[in-house]
């Protein structure tokens, strides 16, 4: 199949915006709550129903069905919405969005075809003209995800987040949007236009759910080998609730604040890509079922700050951190156990903090570095560690290859299973201003770890109660290379860690 499909709807509403400026702006949005006013029909028959949430249907499949909406004069823009087939009449059929249409039957579109292929097309005076296409396996009743970027003669085409289909034309300059149901039913919903820059908006009209001049960021700043991480800052904040709406934002080219309200379920890892901040509402946001995949090989998940929300039953990783990623910030966030890792970083990701997190009984809690043959990661894995509460936690507090200097300071160990900290393959770790209570094996470095060869440990100022020694040794880079810090002293840690650490303790949150 294509892609997994999506589920569940965006909490946006119809609004029309003006562009006041050369920043990004969203120019057009709809999920039909208020209906489909201001919509230009041809074909078929269309209609407001509810499909979980209110979808626009095309529900005939007998004849070549569109409906058109938004401006003429827009040029360089992006398209993009759900779009669940539900029915084929005959071969050669599809469903899809239209972008830069000069009329009902002059257009470009970007369909999902029930003849193994999503086509790029162009639709003239000629009929239809592939421009480009990918082969594709379309399963009906399933949401996919669209998007049509047209910029000058370049045509891209987006199903469920990647890039699938590229192609040149200078037919259309301009023109509205719309979408496509050529002899098929289908579902709509959640249809975004944005300029070419992507939808960051300088000048709205209010839109429920969706806060387009961005308010006070909530106190608080990355520090750590992450210092200088901002996040979505910048961009509209918007709140989520279910799944799709997450994948929807968290996937977006455009810099977003996506607040995080109640219990969201997913099925699998929601990949997550630059500039943006995740943040749970209140005390209750949680991510069950599956988490959040920070960065794609062809779109990174940097500047990315995770805040405030619990993660639980995870079927993968909670948050994994890859593909080159670089400055992320995991804070105040509670973890509870999953398939694999709570906070993994790995494949040449670096400048990360993971600060004030409680993890909850945890097996493999934090990997950092993606695997013994797996040198690459030499230069990178650059992360701070700092004021996390491992409560009766396993192991990988964290395990590291590869990685320096790695800085693990003010850290509460609480009734540890295996281990706290394993330095390996050559790995320079500073464990700094920890409390150990009840952890038979601290620290693992210079012996190596399990297959893994020695790496080098330096420890200071750690508390040890009822617990082993820090196995030490190697000379380890100084983080105040990198950043400055002042840590708090062991002694202090249980009190100030377990006062502060999860959610529920960020103000303005």
């Amino acid at each position: 199949m294509l892609a997994a499909a999506l589920a569940g709807t965006l909490a946006t509403a119809l609004v029309f915006v003006g562009v006041h400026s050369a920043q990004a702006a969203t120019l057009f949005s709809a999920d039909f709550t208020g209906g489909a006013s201001g919509w230009t029909r041809s074909g078929g028959s269309w209609s407001v129903v509810t499909d979980g949430s209110a979808v626009y249907r095309q529900s005939g499949t007998g004849s070549d069905a569109r409906a058109l909406a938004g401006s003429s004069s827009w040029t360089n823009y992006s398209v993009e919405a759900r779009v669940k087939p539900t029915a084929f009449n005959g071969t050669a059929r599809h469903a899809g969005v239209i972008a830069r249409a000069q009329s009902t039957s002059a257009y470009y579109y970007l369909a999902l075809t029930n003849t193994g292929e999503v086509r790029l097309g162009r639709r003239g005076s000629g009929g239809h003209t592939t421009l480009a296409s990918a082969p594709a396996t379309v399963s009906l009743d399933t949401w996919y995800q669209l998007r049509l970027e047209a910029a000058g003669t370049a045509l891209r085409g987006f199903v469920n987040g990647q890039l699938v289909a590229t192609a040149t034309d200078s037919t259309y300059a301009s023109g509205t949007v719309g979408l496509a149901a050529y002899y098929a039913s289908a579902s709509f919903d959640d249809v975004l236009v944005t300029d070419s820059a992507g939808p960051t908006p300088t000048t709205t009209a209010p839109t429920p759910g969706v806060t387009t001049s961005p308010p006070q960021p909530v106190p608080g700043q990355a520090d750590g080998h992450a210092t200088g991480t901002t996040g979505g800052v910048g961009g509209p904040t918007v709140t989520v609730t279910t799944a799709a709406e997450l994948a929807q934002y968290a996937g977006a080219n455009t810099p977003y604040v996506i607040r995080v309200a109640g219990r969201v379920a997913v099925d699998d890892m929601v990949t997550v890509v630059a500039n943006k901040t995740i943040i749970g509402v209140g005390t209750t946001a949680e991510i069950v079922g599956g988490g959040l995949q920070l960065g794609t090989t062809t779109r990174p998940g940097s500047n990315v700050i995770i805040r405030n929300i619990t993660f639980r039953d995870a079927s993968d990783d909670s948050v994994s951190v890859h593909n080159g990623s670089h400055h992320v910030w995991i804070d105040h966030n509670e973890f509870h156990p999953g398939f694999d890792g709570s906070v993994d970083v790995k494949r040449q990701s670096t400048n990360v903090t993971v600060s004030w997190n409680r993890f909850h009984a945890t097996d493999k809690s934090m990997l950092l570095g993606h695997s013994d043959t797996f040198p690459d990661d030499i230069g990178y894995l650059k992360v701070t560690y700092h004021h996390n509460y491992f409560d009766g936690s396993n192991q990988r507090h964290p395990r590291v290859r590869f990685g320096e200097p790695v800085h693990v300071y003010n850290n509460y160990y609480r009734g540890i299973g295996l281990y706290g900290v394993a330095s390996t393959e050559n790995a320079g770790v500073l464990v700094e201003a920890n409390y150990f209570e009840d952890v038979a094996f601290p620290c693992f470095s210079v012996s190596g770890y399990a297959d893994s060869a020695p790496g080098r440990l330096a420890e200071r100022g750690n508390v040890f109660v009822r617990s082993g020694a820090c196995e030490s040794g190697g000379a380890v880079a100084d983080p105040r290379a990198y950043y400055s810090y002042t840590p708090d002293s062991a002694a202090s840690v249980p009190s100030l860690v377990t006062a502060g650490a999860g959610v529920g303790r960020i103000a303005g949150a």
